[in-house]
């Protein structure tokens, strides 16, 4: 047999039976069909074979995100401006004041997910005061976890929130002592007003919305990630935006796998939701890069236990039981796998009463569920999934969310959150997710790193030694632990003969750089079902041929995505934008060591060539000045 693809000088890592010595491999039809030494696999070399030296570097399986919302980050990635990674707010206001220069109207400016303010060496959010002198016509809506959104007054007029507009249950708008909105919109703990509000921006164009997601999933390749399972989502309708991956991978141009789970719309309409869909789709329904994967992460809204650590755990309605079980036991009978947003142990005690009443009148029977996040889950609850044949999705929301936490109920309680070890040891399937993109990031090294390391972004200790995980565990969790999620076990997540063909190639060795190294890892080289999707650096030769970014003021044209030192501003070398009066220049925006700071007005090279150490951090702050540390 010989290959259509060859792989070698490489050190390949497996899951499975992990052996030294694997060097090569050989890729035929989408799938390995030989690992092992390089003069084992040039046995497959033929006329028409394609060979790559891999330069010895690290090969990994291909990244499985368990949980994520693709599809609908796809839709909007290339209106949004990321702060993922960026190492300081002066970093982000100056990206902010370069965008809203950039985009027309009545566009928005939207900062959505992926940061939080103990990631910034100010350790603070932006104050509205910032936001309004930076955009005083642009509305600009700045989404903070699941806790707040900061709105401009451009955007709160875009909105039409005035005096008299009301708050939602479970939702506050913050006003003045002359009773007008601020721009402070807070979820207490309902996250709904924070999504209402933001749904309200105009939307792409289908043309670039396909465009959007096209980048998006460059975006996840670039971390290694070949496979996802879309969570559904919060205003993501069933089939009106999953038009675009459809067509994206009819016309062949996915180039992440999508599982993908419905999301109920309605509350008080669940039921008639699922009952329609499981009227319309079969489970697994679709091929190796698009196919239905059940029902959630919402079943029903009464049981949504939001997670807010800023605010007291919220108590579920006494009618939730009623609503839950309709929406189980029908999707029991039709055999229909589910997900189930968990978040606390008090709510989960009262879903597994459920889902076991269920399963004594329908037996579960080896039917795929799972609970996603289980924050504070208890050993006894473990073991109640465990009997019931379920999973748990755990995704790195504490690597953002860890100081609220630990805040409000411990650092001994933070150690546990969520239990890892002991579901595993327990033997239950875990798989590893990001819920990017409006809280996590999307980039699953900070998730391993979170894993491995024990820390949040910030840099507090969350995990001892005997709580957080080995380097290998935490990998296996976002590959071949992946699989059971979408019922794929046995057929991806791992580098082995007769699995689809999907890997990474890293620039460094994530088994040998030191921990706070592991979060900067990229690919230089993904390849999903043998097609090679990412390509760059030594790789560069082989990328795929690049697609114009629409429209022409993204963000993603000038920052891409998470923010990378090395790399942050190349796109701007020589852009100049047309803004009021005067030219403004990207190139020197982005960093100017000479002259006043932009957005301090103060003098860098005065700042840089000092050793008096600075603390003011609301005036001035570091020894180098503004951000010029980071670059």
């Amino acid at each position: 047999m010989k290959a259509d693809l060859v792989l070698y000088n490489g050190k390949i890592h497996t899951i499975e039976n992990n052996m030294p010595g694997i060097t090569a491999v050989a890729i035929q039809d989408g799938k390995f069909i030989a690992v092992g030494s390089d003069s084992e696999i040039m046995l497959y070399i033929s006329e028409g074979t394609k060979s790559i030296d891999l330069k010895k570097k690290r090969v990994i399986p291909g990244i499985n995100d368990s949980h994520i919302h693709l599809i609908r980050g796809g839709l909007n990635y290339n209106l949004e401006l990321r702060w993922d990674g960026v190492p300081s707010l002066a970093d982000a206001l100056r990206m902010l004041k370069e965008q809203v220069y950039r985009t027309p109207s009545p566009q928005w400016v939207r900062v959505v997910g992926g940061w939080y303010e103990f990631q910034f060496a100010e350790r603070r959010l932006p104050t509205l005061d910032e936001i309004n002198a930076i955009a005083p016509e642009t509305p600009v809506f700045i989404l903070h976890l699941y806790d707040r959104a900061l709105l401009n007054r451009a955007a709160l007029k875009a909105v039409g929130f005035t005096r008299d507009t009301p708050a939602p249950a479970g939702g506050q708008i913050q006003r003045d002592a002359s009773g007008e909105p601020t721009g402070l919109i807070i979820a207490t703990p309902n996250a709904m007003i924070l999504y209402s509000t933001l749904a309200k921006g105009p939307r792409l164009s289908l043309e670039h919305q396909i465009n959007s997601t096209r980048h998006f999933m460059t975006e996840l390749n670039r971390f290694g990630i070949t496979s996802v399972i879309d969570a559904g989502g919060g205003f993501q309708t069933f089939p009106e935006d999953y038009q675009v991956v459809s067509e994206l991978n009819e016309n062949k141009q996915l180039t992440v796998r999508i599982a993908y789970n419905l999301f109920t719309q309605r509350p008080k309409h669940e039921l008639e939701d699922f009952d329609n869909w499981t009227n319309t789709v079969k489970p697994h329904q679709g091929d190796d890069m698009y196919r239905h994967n059940g029902a959630g992460e919402m079943l029903v809204f009464s049981a949504a236990d939001f997670e807010n650590f800023l605010e007291p755990r919220p108590h579920l309605h006494e009618n939730m039981e009623n609503e839950l079980e309709k929406v189980v036991r029908h999707l029991v009978e039709k055999r229909w796998p589910f997900r189930m947003h968990a978040t606390y142990n008090e709510s989960i005690t009262r879903f597994l009463n459920v889902f076991e009443r269920v399963n004594r009148e329908i037996p579960f029977n080896g039917l795929h569920w799972i609970f996603d996040h289980a924050e504070t889950i208890d050993e006894r609850n473990i073991d109640r999934v465990k009997a019931l044949g379920g999973g748990i999705a755990i995704q790195s929301r504490m690597a953002y969310q860890g100081e609220y936490f630990a805040d409000r109920y411990g650092e001994a309680a933070a150690q546990h959150t969520p239990p890892v070890k002991r579901m595993l040891e327990m033997g239950v399937p875990v798989g590893g997710g990001s819920d990017a993109t409006r809280v996590s990031s999307y980039n699953p090294w900070v998730s391993m790193y979170w894993l491995s390391a024990g820390r949040t972004v910030g840099g507090l200790q969350l995990y001892n030694e005997q709580t957080r995980l080995s380097r290998e565990t935490a990998l296996e969790l976002y590959t071949k632990g992946g699989a059971w999620f979408s019922s794929e076990q046995g057929k991806k997540g791992d580098i082995k003969v007769g699995m689809l063909a999907d890997l990474a190639v890293l620039d460094q060795d994530y088994f040998m750089v030191d921990e706070e190294s592991i979060k900067s890892l990229e690919s230089v080289l993904t390849i999903v079902g043998g097609r090679i999707v990412y390509a760059k650096d030594d790789f560069s030769s082989f990328s795929p041929e690049p697609i114009p970014i629409l429209p022409d003021w993204s963000p993603t044209k000038i920052y891409n995505g998470f923010y990378a030192e090395k790399s942050h501003g190349k796109k701007n070398s020589g852009n100049i934008l047309k803004a009021n009066s005067g030219d403004f220049e990207i190139s020197s925006a982005i960093h100017c060591c000479t002259g006043s700071c932009d957005m301090h007005g103060h003098n860098h090279d005065k700042a840089r060539l000092s050793n008096v150490p600075v603390n003011n951090y609301t005036a001035f702050w570091g020894a180098l000045g503004c951000s010029c540390f980071a670059f």
